[in-house]
């Protein structure tokens, strides 16, 4: 190929990675949707469906034998995500198999934005596929560290050291919860209102926010659009601010549940305008509609503000 048609393409491909990674930091990809690797029409037309991240799953949704034909794919597909403004991401085999490093050496030729690990249960884990993707960003004349990680924690023994996993690598920015395969490592059976998750939940958010990495709740995984909604709305009360996915329809219900909505704002507004007032009139603290407002639900009230603010801008 000519020079000046490569150098074009290289910099074609460089803009839209910059578009892609301005448009949403870590804290605010809302929706995380996984798609078969192998289903070329899927992958397609993923990215016209809303989500922050798509994720071309390489691991349970492509049998092994199309495996081969889902890392041909990567490359333009990733290219496509790209040009549409949502970041590409890929999880790959874990390392220990015979798929994942064909997995990996193929797919970061198409310079995925993450790289997310199944079935993580130890730092060493993370570190290997850091230094594989450190080698890799090199042969592919990739910005070094440009690339993320994801560990996905799917048992208890990963859960019990998500603190370490997250810390393990400074390309960690996330960490994602696993439903099925954590519900079936328990013993636990899995109902629609997850409470055989609960705990594991709330214990994955809090060492995610110690770790100081996004917390990537677990999907939903039956068909019914309310129960999305509901289970998504149970992750926010809890603190979650990103949630994978498996069924593309509830794509919207995710990004709407947790995107900040005008009345909410509004409320946040409204909370902080009263509170500045209470501390100028030389009060420790505020009411407003029967909730007494300190200063951590003022601060947690201008987040919010931010946070609308933030997701408005990049869309």
């Amino acid at each position: 190929m000519p020079y000046h048609k490569v150098a074009l393409e290289n910099g074609m491909m460089k803009l839209s990675e910059n578009i892609a990674q301005m448009r949403l930091k870590p804290e605010l990809r809302r929706s995380w949707l996984f798609v078969p690797g192998a289903d070329e029409s899927a992958l397609t037309n993923a990215a016209s469906l809303g989500a922050d991240v798509v994720i071309q799953e390489l691991e349970d949704f492509t049998i092994p034998g199309q495996r081969p034909l889902a890392r041909k794919l990567s490359t333009r597909i990733f290219a496509d995500w790209r040009a549409s403004g949502v970041l590409a991401a890929v999880r790959i085999n874990p390392l220990d198999t015979a798929d994942g490093i064909p997995d990996l050496q193929a797919t970061m030729a198409g310079r995925p934005e993450i790289v997310l690990l199944p079935k993580t249960v130890s730092p060493a884990q993370v570190s290997r596929l850091d230094n594989e993707i450190n080698r890799l960003e090199m042969e592919y004349g990739i910005a070094n560290g440009s690339t993320e990680i994801v560990p996905n924690l799917e048992t208890a023994a990963g859960l019990v050291r998500a603190l370490d996993i997250a810390k393990a690598s400074p390309r960690v920015t996330a960490m994602l919860v696993a439903s099925e395969d954590m519900a079936a490592d328990l013993g636990a059976e899995r109902s629609r209102d997850g409470v055989e998750l609960q705990y594991v939940r709330s214990r994955f958010l809090v060492d995610c926010v110690a770790a100081g990495v996004v917390a990537v709740d677990c999907p939903y995984t039956f068909s019914d659009l309310e129960g999305a909604r509901n289970d998504t709305i149970v992750a926010r009360r809890l603190g979650y601010k990103a949630k994978s996915i498996v069924a593309p329809e509830h794509v919207p219900v995710v990004n709407l549940v947790l995107t900040p909505s005008a009345d909410d704002v509004a409320a946040a507004e409204e909370i902080v305008a009263v509170f500045d007032q209470a501390r100028a009139e030389g009060h420790d603290r505020a009411e407003v509609d029967g909730q007494l407002v300190e200063v951590p639900s003022y601060h947690a009230a201008k987040r919010l503000i931010a946070r609308a603010r933030a997701l408005t801008d990049a869309a």
